[in-house]
């Protein structure tokens, strides 16, 4: 035989190759977790979402430095190790040769170490170039950042390799310390699946030369010699004992964490969240492989359709709830007459009754001789982004206008982030024109409302709502549970200075005396897509269009207003921070949440129906088309959009097979806020017909793509996608991009036309 070919031999039966080919071959779904974390990292799964930057900028008690990589780079060594593990328990009697080894897991671990070393470099390489491309970091900071994580890496290894070299016993050899024959012999699937395994390792070895050893030099392996089936037994029994204990230590830990989590030092960094959970389906996977062999795929459907049925019975089903309403009391009534008659002349007239004074006392603001404009401020979705945005809209139009903007508002609309936005903004206002000493104009709001939203989200999905969950605190005298929805107010709460949490009756007073503008919320039920109004005056008139067509029965109501619906469950009692959540929920972060009604309704995003504000603005005004007309000399729309409005048509790439059966739900998705445009631009054409006076829009978008020339070109994750991340998390460069497009040419345009309108 040639050297060349004895190498290539050599190369294709070691340990390493024949360890990668069998995961290749038999374990699909441990693979299928190191290709999601890749994609992940490299920005090919969740790159609109931020999901990357969860993993290369990990950021802990609000920071990203030494500690945070420290703890990402521990939690992804415990992932590693459990690759390891449920690899040696599923396959370790394939290669039967190892039992003749000192220290068999030790050394199993090190030649199964391709995928993972794989994946470090390219974490690693992603990392750095990350940190370099996006954060604006020194070189001397990346250092310092890569090195916690190496470092984390290795101490968690060591922790682990020290427990398996005094625990893991040689394979094939009667052991010191022998687990009671009589908990074996009870366990019938154990010995079960140890025999198969057993009949595996003397009939289907897998043909292997050589293996690496800890001096790094690759070493001939020896014939293979068999043992009697007790010690087979005993042995895959000890294995299991281990991985046992190691995933009562992480559940444990997870427990602990979650009992914990209001603490901030308790809260992961969501990179090593998410790993611990990976690495608990890891655990999962092995421990489903042990026990029922070549069954587990079948024995984990069924459990899984098992869990799912008893979840569709309710057994399991979460309910998120509204903070400040009281569920113990009898439920409203939510069915088609009983909306009709929340909706019917007497409620709606009675609403614009209340509202009038608001809009009185709003004219009073102006001398009597000169027509004001009305200002109706509409702000779209976005998470984060839309949050950071809009408030550095505000700040700036409102600056410039010398305060003129507020003074003119009398309504806000909007949907999620945006709306978080500008509410906390509102807050600002009201608090300077109360005495207190607030500046709503500086740049430190800025800073806290674009603080980390997304890591104690995660944290508390991970560790108290899969696990926990029965944490507990009050609110308006009622208990509710400390979950998710808890965390996201919680944090909502610290970074706009705790000034907004109240519940929304004590906006009342300052709405009616025009003090600050009017605010509607309108989150989507999910049970039929009408709007929840929530608003601090009842605005059931918001469907006021039902009084023409008091002859037409099957008109369908569009909305509800909270109050009305909710009067024997202190609705004007709900916390104003879960009403920015319920028209906040993000698809899988923040939870939809479920109102006390028969039967029960859940509320989600308000960007679903209308993510821009605008259909809601054309309402109202319809509404009060009267008064307007007769007291203002026209409305202006401020448009405050996370998005430009007339964006480039991209052209059509070439179709896959995938492609041609995913393209009709696809480009759906992908021209949603186009379709709300197109409705909205047709609403406010048709607005012009019946309105008698002048109706001016601006439009103040962010627009990433005027920024694309400062990206650096290495930087493949923002340079295919410069648009902040929809996400409740922003890095720095994001942050510092949302900010400075307010000075984009266009946007220096509208904000000039806006200042003279209000002149």
């Amino acid at each position: 035989m040639s050297f060349a070919k004895r190498t290539l031999t050599a190369f294709i039966y070691s340990f390493p190759i024949q360890l990668l080919l069998n995961n290749l071959k038999r374990n699909h779904f441990l693979l299928l977790f190191w290709i999601v974390l890749v994609a992940m990292i490299t920005g090919n799964i969740g790159r609109y979402m931020g999901i990357p930057y969860l993993f290369l900028d990990p950021e802990y008690l609000n920071k990203v430095n030494f500690t945070s990589f420290f703890i990402v780079g521990l939690a992804t060594a415990g992932f590693t190790t459990a690759f390891h593990i449920t690899c040696y328990i599923t396959d370790g009697h394939r290669f039967s040769f190892i039992g003749a080894l000192p220290k068999p897991f030790t050394k199993f671990s090190l030649n199964n170490s391709l995928l993972p070393v794989i994946f470090l470099m390219v974490y690693l390489y992603e990392m750095i170039r990350f940190q370099l491309n996006n954060q604006y970091t020194s070189p001397q900071q990346v250092f310092i950042n890569i090195s916690g994580f190496v470092v984390g890496f290795i101490v968690m290894t060591l922790i682990f390799a020290a427990y398996f070299w005094f625990t893991n016993k040689d394979i094939f050899k009667y052991v010191v310390c022998r687990i009671d024959e009589k908990i074996k012999s009870n366990v019938q699937v154990t010995r079960a699946s140890a025999m198969k395994k057993l009949d595996i390792a003397r009939k289907k070895q897998v043909r292997v030369d050589n293996y690496l050893d800890y001096d790094g030099r690759f070493k001939k392996t020896d014939e293979a010699t068999f043992y009697d089936k007790s010690t087979i037994l005993q042995v895959f029994d000890q294995n299991h004992f281990n991985l046992v204990i190691i995933q009562l230590f992480i559940f444990v830990m997870v427990l602990i964490l979650g009992i914990f989590k209001d603490y901030a030092s308790f809260q992961l960094p969501v990179g090593a969240s998410f790993m611990i959970l990976l690495t608990i389906l890891v655990m999962i996977t092995g421990a489903f492989s042990y026990w029922f062999g070549g069954w587990s795929l079948t024995a984990g459907l069924i459990i899984f359709l098992f869990i799912n049925y008893l979840t569709g019975e309710g057994f399991f089903n979460k309910k998120y709830k509204a903070f400040g309403l009281d569920y113990k009391v009898a439920p409203a009534t939510y069915d088609i007459d009983n909306l009709r008659s929340l909706n019917d002349s007497t409620h709606i007239k009675a609403d614009q009754q209340i509202t009038l004074q608001a809009l009185q006392n709003w004219r009073n603001k102006f001398s009597a001789e000169q027509k004001p404009k009305m200002v109706f401020i509409c702000v779209s979705g976005g998470g984060k982004r839309a949050a950071l945005w809009s408030l550095n809209a505000l700040q700036t139009a409102d600056s410039l206008s010398q305060g003129a903007l507020f003074k003119h508002t009398m309504l806000i609309t909007g949907a999620s982030g945006g709306l978080i936005g500008a509410s906390y903004f509102r807050e600002l206002k009201l608090r300077e024109k109360l005495q207190e000493k607030i500046n709503p104009y500086q740049a430190i709001h800025r800073q806290k409302i674009s603080t980390d939203n997304l890591n104690p989200l995660i944290f508390s999905l991970l560790a108290n709502d899969l696990f926990v969950g029965f944490n507990k605190f009050q609110y308006a005298g009622i208990e509710y549970t400390r979950d998710r929805a808890y965390t996201f107010e919680e944090q909502l709460n610290q970074i706009t200075e705790k000034l907004m949490d109240k519940p929304i009756k004590d906006y009342v007073p300052h709405e009616l005396s025009a003090t600050i503008p009017m605010m509607i919320l309108t989150p989507t039920v999910v049970n039929d897509g009408r709007k929840m109004y929530i608003s601090a005056l009842p605005v059931s008139y918001m469907n006021s269009d039902l009084l023409n067509y008091q002859d037409y029965t099957n008109t369908k109501i569009s909305g509800v207003d909270f109050i009305n619906l909710f009067k024997k469950q202190q609705g004007d009692s709900l916390r104003f921070l879960s009403a920015l959540r319920m028209s906040a929920t993000f698809p899988y972060i923040t939870p939809t949440t479920t109102l006390p009604t028969e039967p029960p309704i859940e509320l989600m995003d308000a960007g679903i129906s209308d993510n821009f504000g605008l259909t809601d603005a054309m309402r109202f005004l319809y509404a009060f088309s009267e008064w307007i007309e007769q007291n203002t000399s026209g409305v202006v729309i401020v448009s405050i959009r996370d998005s430009p409005k007339l964006s480039s048509v991209k052209e059509k790439a070439g179709q896959t097979i995938l492609d041609s059966f995913s393209q009709p739900i696809s480009s759906v998705y992908n021209n949603f806020e186009n379709f709300q445009d197109i409705t909205s631009d047709n609403l406010f054409g048709y607005t012009k017909t019946w309105f008698k006076q002048p109706i001016d829009r601006i439009d103040i978008q962010y627009q990433a793509e005027t920024y694309v020339d400062i990206l650096n070109e290495m930087d493949s994750i923002r340079q295919t996608n410069a648009r902040a991340s929809l996400s409740w998390r922003l890095t720095a460069r994001e942050k510092a991009g949302v900010v400075e497009n307010i000075n984009t040419q266009k946007n220096k345009e509208e904000l000039l036309k806006l200042r003279e309108l209000l002149k």
